[in-house]
């Protein structure tokens, strides 16, 4: 009888006991864990191409020092020895891409030469591994310069290799693993007070029209970039849905609409457009205008004056003549 007694009396402690913890564990505190810093990306650019093992050798050096950072190509098909084309890529795509970002870059004619192999950091908190050539003038000229440091602290290169024409996997590769792991960008070299730079062309307008330069093509496609603003097309009157007059290499003079997009005019016909950089871009709907018209930039380009209303063409065959040269009644 008294076992049997006994038992609601046992189940009674139990209770008690487990509304105690259950009041404990509410009023504990809460215990976190922090989650480690996300290391910042890598963009990763050279004129290397792809058909050997270049690229993969740099992003085996940057994977043994920063194994679980991240690497995005930007392009690895630069026009071979093309640090202009190198500093436009890197301008462009730099300011879509965050605070912290490491951009390795590595288009080095030079390479084996006295060039200086540096890190620049950009005021937008951006770092840059490259040659000291000219490639990081466009970057420069709009976020300014935080600091710069020349690499040469042998610690930040790849141990036991000294090659004098691979930097991109002796120097740069395991330099900006070392900014990718988080190391303190200062002990990778010396400090300088400036950076090489390009001469970049500048557009002139006159009473004669705009002169300025096709700089790039636009991929496969065969789009002439240029470097004209559309303020600098305002300033000849230009506006979208006016015939626009175009003088290329060797003469060549074009008549073109300006429109908003290729599909504004009928497929194999030429057009000016203000392209997604915000520049006067020449293009063929469906077609590639560098290939028809014989244009290789980098080249002069010079946008005529508006004809007088009263000397304006509008016959079809303006526009389905691609070489046809205008000329004032």
């Amino acid at each position: 009888m008294t076992y049997v007694s006994s038992i609601p009396a046992r189940l009674a402690v139990a209770f008690v006991n487990s509304l105690v913890l259950a009041a404990v564990l509410v009023l504990a505190p809460t215990v976190t864990h922090a989650e480690a810093p996300r290391k910042p990306l890598i963009v990763f650019m050279t004129d290397f191409g792809t058909l050997d093992d270049a690229v993969a050798i740099c992003k085996g050096v940057i994977k043994t020092l920063s194994p679980d950072g991240e690497i995005i190509d930007l392009t690895h098909q630069v026009t071979p020895y093309s640090i202009s084309e190198g500093a436009r890529l890197l301008g462009r795509t730099s300011q879509y891409y965050p605070s912290g970002t490491v951009f390795l870059t590595v288009i080095d004619p030079g390479v084996g030469t006295a060039r200086r192999s540096i890190i620049v950091k950009t005021k937008r908190g951006q770092y840059f591994v490259l040659p000291d050539n000219g490639l990081v003038t466009l970057v420069v000229d709009r976020d300014g310069i935080e600091g710069v440091r020349e690499i040469t602290n042998p610690s930040w290169g790849l141990k036991g290799s000294n090659s004098s024409t691979f930097h991109g996997r002796d120097i740069y590769s395991p330099a900006a693993a070392h900014l990718q792991r988080g190391d303190d960008w200062k002990d990778a070299g010396p400090e300088l007070k400036d950076v090489t730079r390009l001469t970049i062309p500048r557009v002139t307008v006159d009473s004669t029209g705009i002169l300025g330069q096709v700089t790039a093509l636009d991929g496969p496609y065969g789009n002439l970039v240029t470097n004209v603003t559309p303020e600098d097309l305002g300033k000849l009157g230009y506006q979208v849905g006016d015939t626009v007059r175009v003088r290329l290499a060797a003469g060549k003079e074009v008549s073109l609409p300006f429109a908003k997009t290729f599909g504004a005019v009928a497929v194999g016909k030429p057009l000016l457009f203000i392209d997604s950089r915000g520049l006067v871009s020449l293009a063929i709907n469906q077609g590639n205008f560098a290939a028809s018209y014989g244009v290789a930039p980098p080249v002069a380009l010079q946008i005529l004056p508006k004809w007088p209303d009263r000397f304006r063409q509008t016959s079809p065959c303006d526009f389905a003549c691609p070489h046809k040269q205008l000329l004032a009644p």
